[in-house]
């Protein structure tokens, strides 16, 4: 039997239908209204500088690698098991990332499937506890994040949250607290690490106190994995029996996460994250993350992180010359939090992020320990209060970094961010946020950017 397949311009040629020919127009013919909003975030980047802390360009290989040829494809289970046939090249992409995951964080396994560094963390829960289990964890009001204990995640719902908090005096994390909470409640997990503690955290010190009191020790790495991967902070990988990460922020790769453990939790780890937590992973996700994670092992990274960590250093001796104190006293990462309350503005973490808006500059909220939003450090399982009551400000140099910025611009940005916090009504939003357009388009992002959108 022989069977033959008319040409697209023998159909074109007898007048076939429009909608039966084969798509492929380019997005601006396919969807003039995506474009257009495409276009619209493009201008809104290169006018707006960016400073929030979860935020830095992925490289130009990630989001080629992330609109490559893998598109569609299943995938479920895991290299050699699949549940779906044609995963030899998708087996490949996944054991190079996790090679280089191992390779980079110095892990005898990893698990770089999961969708999110939420579902990461749900998936290291999972794999070391059981509802109802206790778990220890930073406060929310104190730079911890929702994973942590909220009530509106499921740590908060599912397990019995207990949040330890800093020391008033300096910021930094009470670790005597910690010891003391852990021996009174028992917990089945202690959680280290937050997503608003600019500080290094003594992972040695969690082991031990993990240890003393039978619990495991997951450590939250989200917010560091760049500085660590850099050899800028300890790794926590040799201390915590999970390490949660993700591959955006500072790593510069796809939105995602990344579970790090030793062999004997790894059979676990992979079945909590697959089956349980969620479905097959993206294809082009994991080759998005092979890059990320292949591009932070290059020396260029290293210098890349440490400048962003020098800014960050700047930008938070310019809030405190201007009394915005950095909480802590400065920070070793590239995040700033501050407290708004020293500025005498009676600004909350909401409306700083809207005046800072109108004027062309990003940063986010936080709580500040002791504030009235701030819950009590006992109340992990609490949220304190609405978000935009919040009397913290966060910041970020990965994006101002990976542009080219260094610490003269953070002297300029903190001038530019402190005018548009005094703004009250609005008076001065056009000439700050033109200001601001300027010096970010002085360092623009160069080549690779994103696609070129007619």
């Amino acid at each position: 039997m022989t069977v033959t397949h008319e040409t697209r311009g023998a159909r074109r040629a007898r007048g076939a239908p429009e909608e039966a020919r084969p798509l492929g127009r380019p997005l601006a013919q396919a969807d003039p209204e995506v474009a257009a909003v495409l276009r619209a975030e493009r201008g809104r980047r290169r006018a707006t500088i960016g400073l929030l802390p979860g935020e830095a360009p992925p490289w130009p290989a990630v989001r080629e690698a992330l609109a490559c040829e893998f598109g569609g494809k299943y995938a479920e289970g895991y290299p050699g098991r699949r549940y779906h046939t044609g995963c030899a090249q998708v087996d490949r992409i996944e054991r190079l990332a996790v090679e280089r995951a191992r390779a980079l964080f110095g892990a005898e396994h990893a698990n770089v499937q999961p969708y999110s560094g939420t579902t990461a963390m749900l998936s290291a829960y999972a794999a070391l506890a059981t509802p109802g289990d206790t778990v220890l964890a930073l406060s929310l009001g104190h730079g911890g994040h929702l994973t942590g204990g909220s009530r509106m995640n499921f740590s908060g719902r599912w397990f019995r949250a207990i949040g330890y908090g800093v020391r008033p005096e300096d910021g930094l994390i009470d670790l005597a607290e910690v010891r003391e909470l852990a021996h009174r409640h028992r917990p089945k997990v202690i959680v280290a690490g937050g997503i608003s503690y600019p500080r290094a955290v003594d992972w040695r010190a969690f082991r031990a106190i993990a240890d003393e009191v039978g619990a495991a020790l997951l450590a939250d790495a989200s917010q560091i994995a760049g500085q660590v991967a850099a050899g800028l902070m300890e790794s926590p990988v040799p201390y915590a029996d999970v390490t949660c990460a993700v591959t955006h922020k500072m790593l510069r790769g796809p939105r995602g996460g990344l579970l790090l453990c030793g062999p004997e939790l790894a059979e676990r780890v992979d079945r909590a994250v697959f089956p349980f937590v969620q479905g097959g992973p993206d294809p082009a996700e994991l080759a998005a993350k092979a890059v990320a994670l292949g591009e932070a092992a290059r020396p260029e990274y290293a210098d890349y992180a440490r400048r962003a960590v020098a800014n960050a250093r700047a930008l938070a001796a310019a809030f405190a010359a201007a009394g915005l104190r950095p909480l802590t006293g400065g920070t070793d990462t590239h995040l700033v939090s501050a407290d708004l309350r020293g500025l005498g503005l009676g600004l909350s973490g909401q409306e700083a992020e809207l005046r800072a808006e109108r004027c062309g500059i990003l940063v986010g909220r936080c709580a500040v320990p002791e504030s009235p939003a701030a819950p009590a450090a006992q109340g992990a399982g609490t949220t304190g209060g609405a978000a935009g009551a919040t009397a913290g400000l966060r910041a970020g140099t990965g994006w101002v970094t990976a542009q080219g910025m260094g610490p003269a611009e953070m002297a300029q940005v903190a001038d530019l961010l402190l005018g548009a916090l005094a703004d009250a009504d609005g008076s001065a939003a056009d000439g700050l946020a033109a200001a601001a357009a300027a010096l970010n388009s002085a360092y623009p992002p160069g080549e690779g950017w994103g696609t070129d959108v007619p």
